[in-house]
């Protein structure tokens, strides 16, 4: 399979929530049709190209370095970025399939409104404007070309999460069943990724979080027990 053919998948990763990104990436692999690739997108594993200080509003390591998927794809071909605290229902090569040429990336345009105070492990819960619109992105790299390390680095939070490196017409969206904020909005039968934003339940403060049945459902799948006696 051509490598530029493929699914390629990056997962925010949060040295917090490593259980959380095994979850994830193991509840994609179990439902998907198609061969996908998955990576993480760890700051270990970008010094020298990663080099902004932590915002005292960054609730996750990868707040800003998510940015970086269309380099890191050498501005090629299509790539999808999911945050951690997700949890995979459906077939990924449903949402790869969505990709649409006219538009630079993806996204589900949520109007999530929220109050300033804190959310899981006691980090900031900010509000603005497209809140949440970057947690699955939906890349068309060779259209993201502004994405480079440089800005990535440099520009403020907003400018990067509000996409506002895009003219409003390159943002095309996703349907809502692709990133399900769970304990902000009712939660459609058909909703193919979870979103633990307010925390998920491998966090001791989070652990009766709504829906926490069904990430502990995929955290158990990850190991089967070995039947005696084979």
């Amino acid at each position: 399979m051509n490598a530029l053919n493929s699914m390629r998948v990056f997962i925010g990763f949060d040295s917090r929530e490593g259980v959380a990104v095994n979850v994830l990436t193991d509840s994609i692999q179990a439902k998907a049709s198609r061969p996908v690739q998955i990576a993480q997108v760890r700051l270990s594993q970008l010094e020298g190209v990663y080099q902004r200080p932590k915002n005292p509003l960054q609730s996750t390591e990868f707040s800003f370095s998510r940015f970086l998927v269309p380099w890191l794809c050498n501005f090629e071909g299509w790539a999808i970025f999911i945050d951690a605290d997700m949890v995979c229902l459906g077939d990924i090569a449903e949402l790869w399939d969505l990709r649409d040429h006219q538009y630079s990336i993806q996204v589900v345009k949520h109007q999530h409104h929220c109050d300033a105070g804190l959310k899981f492990q006691g980090e900031p819960q900010t509000p603005y404007q497209r809140k949440n619109w970057t947690s699955v992105m939906l890349f068309n790299c060779s259209r993201c070309r502004a994405l480079t390390p440089e800005l990535v680095n440099s520009a403020s939070g907003l400018h990067l999460h509000q996409l506002r490196w895009l003219e409003d017409e390159e943002i095309g969206s996703l349907p809502p069943q692709w990133n399900v904020l769970v304990g902000v909005q009712p939660v459609p039968p058909d909703a193919r990724i979870l979103h633990y934003t307010l925390g998920g339940p491998w966090f001791e403060d989070c652990k009766s979080m709504v829906l926490a049945d069904r990430w502990h459902e995929a955290h158990r799948a990850l190991n089967h027990p070995i039947p005696f006696g084979f």
